[in-house]
């Protein structure tokens, strides 16, 4: 009796028909596996019904990641140039701040300069309700709120940034009603002083979202916490 010898080359051979089930089994496989369109010699153009020209998939592939790179470096050029917009404005900001000759001047431009030159709608100061601790504190632009109202808001966070709001008599008293987006940046002057809130308010509902940086806006902060205690002799903080 004779024995049968198979070679692992018979057991392992693939026929085309069997590329073509499993395929078939598989209609995600070159979605899921993209490389291998590039172990392919694919066909210059349709060679009759049923069959696929891959050259014009890859050709469309191609534009379509060209597309892609392209919107990307897009975002990237103009959210660097939105990037640098701001930083000058915050340098801005900062000069006008240090030239304010008196302290009526200097709360004119916290509550009026600054909205213009950070391209805002309305700028306002809010101080919790402690005359005593803050000189001049019925200064125009100054809004009084009662204790505890600012922690309240604020929790933790030295700035909130918030988009599609609708602007609150409080803060922004009969400018409430254009404001639709905001920053609320904390503004901590010194152990002996009530908190205080610098409110940048924005009739652009997207103007300002939780998701931007913060550093340059917080940068202010610390610039306007050392502005008013030098105008009020009062110490630095710990």
């Amino acid at each position: 009796m004779s024995e049968e010898h198979h070679t692992d080359s018979d057991t392992l051979k693939i026929t085309t028909q069997d590329v073509l089930d499993y395929l078939r089994a598989h209609p995600k496989f070159l979605s899921q596996h993209p490389e291998a369109i590039d172990l392919l010699k694919v066909p210059g153009m349709s060679q009759g019904k049923g069959v696929a020209d891959f050259q014009s998939y890859m050709i469309e592939r191609l534009k379509s990641d060209k597309d892609e790179i392209e919107q990307t470096t897009r975002e990237i050029i103009a959210n660097a140039r939105s990037n640098m917009n701001n930083q000058q404005r915050i340098h801005s900001a900062v000069l006008r701040i240090l030239e304010a000759c008196t302290f009526d001047d200097f709360i004119q431009c916290l509550t009026m300069d600054l909205a213009n030159m950070l391209d805002v709608d309305i700028a306002t100061l809010i101080v919790e309700a402690d005359g005593q601790s803050i000189p001049h504190i019925n200064t125009s632009g100054i809004r009084i709120l009662p204790e505890g109202t600012i922690n309240n808001w604020m929790g933790d966070s030295p700035v909130i940034m918030q988009d599609n709001i609708s602007g609150i008599e409080p803060i922004y008293g009969g400018g409430a009603a254009l404001v639709q987006s905001q920053i609320l940046l904390r503004i901590d002057i010194s152990l002996d002083t009530p908190p205080a809130v610098l409110a940048f308010g924005s009739r652009d509902p997207n103007m300002f979202s939780a998701d931007q940086a913060t550093d340059q806006i917080l940068f202010l902060a610390r610039v306007i916490e050392r502005a008013f205690r030098a105008w009020l002799y009062l110490p630095h903080m710990a």
